[in-house]
């Protein structure tokens, strides 16, 4: 499909008989100061939008699909009636081209659909081979037919955002995904997860040994901007100064309905209709003459929560400042770990291409006048010259004035992931990581449906995973694998918080349950399931207590490390 990947994935049929030593843990301790002595590097692997259920609820010894109960699985309508089937928008997957099974109404309009009100399997509608993915840059909005895309079984994208989510989970009944939605009942789909090359090269013969982490939430609700601030500063930025606040198009806030909603959906209609309002910043707290009140309880503030641009090139072409967020100085890691002497890193795909390092690691322009790539953006100009799927909002310490363009620690830590491939690959005798290595796939290698192919990305993961295990690095390095957040996606797990579910939490989440791996030297078993109740400030929480660094917030100072997986104890698995 894309340039990057080409090894396309197999069907399989659906079935789990995998037996192996497993071990389980579900204490919240945080670690004892010998349990990350081993560990000298933390590489940080970050992919992009599926739930737990979605991609790794078919994995032997998890609390996953088969452990789901329909009162926090069957969806329901505005009204709160379940549906007697699910409306389908995505082209591949409405009827026709597929029978209808059953129908239904919604908001007026009828619709016959493949899929009852539950679970059901995405890949026998879309498999790994059908060629329904964008071509790099293009869009639509509900996918391409099959046949119209390149291969590799996309999907549609859904909506994933910060008030829409809290919605969606309805106090932890996880019965609200599909209502919430602009793609209705996609939300409800997985993938069979022993199709997945990820899944293959685990339990190939010889595989790494490797935790799954089954109770691993998202840090925050909604998308994927806010939740890679959280991954590095535990917290939602807040609009330097101030955000404008007067009702105009540059006010920037959002404005919400009495349940919370900013928006309408083919199955929720907004009581407000369109005076709601679904932008980057969460509700003012004192709205200006003309909009409605924001309900009380609401988040309300001039916190940055949804997509928005950064300040600083690579920034999406054509925004303008009035609609990137200023230059941001609050506290953050990599400031941090800088302090302490601990060296790091940013590698994103594309970077260099993006940012304009001519002859860096990843550059693929040449020397001018134009950019040179045939997948660069054709809306930029040499030598800014970014990928047409690369994500300027994935780009976290972008954000920060402490790397702004020009400066060296702009050069020292934002990198290119070619930069990245580069270290390990030299690393035969002893590792050549720094220290804390954070990992951005580019677009086409991320896994993010409606841009990005499910197996294509996975056989990306795994080419990384494989690059570690056979360098030097494999006896001293702490590999985590997980997703920015869940895609729109639903999950049957209650997040902490919701419903009364314990575990640390605040006004930006956790938010739905998403797919968590470990790899590491120390684990006691070749395969360890570990359910204790982690979220993505776990894994900054993980860093800080290995390098001696302060919490950023309350959020990494009470939740429990990732030394969890390291400590289990072993559990026969059928």
């Amino acid at each position: 499909m894309f340039k990057r990947s080409a090894v396309l994935a197999t069907l399989a049929v659906l079935a789990v008989g995998f037996a192996a030593t497993a071990a389980v843990s579900s204490t919240g301790k945080q670690s004892r100061p010998g349990d990350l002595a081993k560990i000298d590097h933390i590489v940080v692997i970050y992919e992009e939008n599926h739930s737990f259920d979605n991609l790794y609820g078919l994995w032997e010894g998890v609390n996953g699909i088969r452990q789901a109960d329909g009162a926090h699985t069957i969806q329901v309508d505005q009204a709160g009636n379940p549906f007697p089937c699910l409306m389908q928008l995505d082209v591949n997957l409405t009827a026709p081209p597929n029978n209808a099974t059953c129908g239904g109404v919604i908001n007026g309009v009828s619709y016959g659909s493949p899929t009852y009100n539950g679970r059901f399997a995405i890949d026998p509608l879309v498999p790994a081979t059908a060629a329904t993915c964008p071509p790099p840059g293009a869009f639509a909005v509900n996918g391409f037919a099959a046949g119209k895309g390149v291969p590799g079984g996309c999907t549609r994208d859904i909506v994933h955002r910060y008030y829409q989510e809290q919605y969606q989970l309805d106090g932890g009944k996880q019965d609200r995904y599909t209502t919430g939605s602009d793609a209705v009942g996609l939300t409800q789909g997985f993938y069979i997860t022993s199709d997945l090359p990820i899944y293959k090269y685990l339990h190939a013969k010889g595989h790494p040994s490797y935790a799954i982490l089954d109770d691993f939430f998202q840090g925050a609700f909604g998308g994927s901007f806010l939740n890679h601030q959280v991954l590095i500063a535990a917290a939602a930025p807040k609009w330097p100064g101030g955000a404008l606040n007067d009702g105009s198009a540059n006010d920037l806030h959002s404005v919400v309905d009495a349940s919370g909603m900013p928006n309408n959906y083919p199955a929720y209609v907004s009581p407000l209709g369109s005076a709601v309002k679904d932008t980057a910043l969460t509700a003012s707290c004192n709205p200006p003459a003309g909009r409605a009140p924001t309900p009380a309880g609401v988040t309300c503030g001039d916190y940055a929560v949804n997509t928005i641009q950064p300040g600083y090139q690579p920034y999406a072409p054509g925004t303008p400042d009035a609609k990137r967020l200023p230059p941001l100085t609050s506290p953050n890691i990599g400031d941090e770990l800088t302090a302490k002497n601990v060296d790091w890193a940013w590698y994103s795909g594309g970077w260099s291409n993006a940012d304009g390092d001519v002859g860096a690691p990843g550059w693929t322009n040449g020397s001018g006048p134009a950019c040179s790539d045939p997948y660069a953006l054709k809306t930029t100009a040499y030598p800014i010259c970014p990928d047409a799927d690369f994500q300027f909002h994935h780009q976290a310490f972008n954000y920060y004035a402490n790397y702004a363009p020009g400066t060296a620690a702009r050069k020292a830590h934002l990198q290119d992931e070619a930069a990245y491939s580069q270290l390990v690959a030299s690393s035969t005798s002893s590792c050549g990581l720094k220290p804390v290595s954070f990992v951005k796939p580019i677009g086409e290698e991320n896994e993010h449906p409606g841009y990005a192919s499910e197996s294509q990305g996975s056989d990306h993961l795994v080419s990384l995973l494989e690059a570690i295990t056979a360098s030097a690095c494999a006896k001293d390095t702490m590999v985590v694998v997980t997703y920015d957040e869940f895609g729109g996606q639903q999950d049957h797990v209650p997040p902490p918080g919701q419903g009364g579910a314990p575990g640390p939490h605040d006004q930006w989440g956790p938010g739905t349950r998403v797919p968590a791996l470990v790899l590491a030297p120390g684990l006691k078993a070749p395969f360890v399931v570990d359910s204790t109740e982690h979220d993505t400030t776990s894994i900054l929480a993980t860093i800080e207590h290995r390098f001696g660094v302060a919490p950023l917030s309350t959020r990494d100072a009470q939740v429990p490390d990732l030394a969890s997986a390291l400590t289990a104890t072993a559990t026969k698995l059928h």
